[in-house]
C-alpha cells in the first residue's frame, strides 16, 4: 500500500472538495464528527482528545486553520510548524478521515457547509458557546465537549523549549 498517497489524499484545501465524500458518507447514514483546532505541535493532548471525539461516529472530519488563521489567533511567532505539515501529521492518524483547512478565524461556514452530525471541542468551552452550536442543533445533531488531558499543552511545550 502507499501509505504517502493514502495519506495525502485525506487533505481538503476547499470546502466544495468535500461535496462527494459528504454526500456518499450520508447516503451510508454514516455519523459525520467534526472538531476543529490549530493543532501547532501534536502532543499527547491532542491524540487523546482526537481519539476520544474520533470514536464518537464512524467519519471524523478535522478543521485547520491555516497558517494565516493561526498567526492571527495565536500571534506573530505562530505557528511553529506549517499547515501542510500539521496537516499531514493529522491525516497519518489511523482515525482520522479527512482534514479541512480553513483561512477564517473561526470555522463557522465549515460547519455550515459540512452539517456534520456531532460537533465536538474541549470541555474547556460550554456547549452553548461552540462555534456552530446553532446550525449543528437546528439540524438535530449532538454537540459534545471532551475532558482535556492534564499537563499538555502547546504554550507549555513551547515555554519548555525556550
Amino acid at each position: 500500500m502507499d501509505y504517502f498517497n493514502f495519506i495525502q489524499k485525506k487533505i481538503v484545501y476547499r470546502k466544495e472538495d468535500l461535496f462527494t465524500t459528504l454526500n456518499q458518507w450520508r447516503f451510508k447514514e454514516e455519523k459525520i464528527v467534526f472538531t476543529n483546532g490549530c493543532f501547532d505541535i501534536l502532543h499527547r493532548g491532542h491524540t487523546d482528545y482526537l481519539a476520544k471525539a474520533a470514536s464518537l461516529g464512524s467519519k471524523f472530519i478535522i478543521g485547520l486553520n491555516t497558517d494565516a488563521s493561526v498567526k492571527r489567533l495565536k500571534g506573530k511567532n505562530r505557528p511553529v510548524n506549517p499547515e501542510y505539515a500539521r496537516a499531514f501529521v493529522l491525516a497519518s492518524l489511523i482515525y482520522t478521515d479527512k482534514i479541512i483547512l480553513f483561512e477564517e478565524d473561526t470555522p463557522l461556514e465549515l460547519i455550515r457547509y459540512i452539517q456534520p452530525d456531532i460537533l465536538v471541542k474541549g470541555s474547556d468551552y460550554s456547549p452553548e458557546n461552540i462555534i456552530g452550536y446553532d446550525i449543528v442543533k437546528a439540524k438535530g445533531g449532538k454537540i459534545m465537549t471532551i475532558d482535556l488531558t492534564e499537563g499538555y499543552s502547546t504554550t507549555s511545550i513551547l515555554d519548555k523549549i525556550v
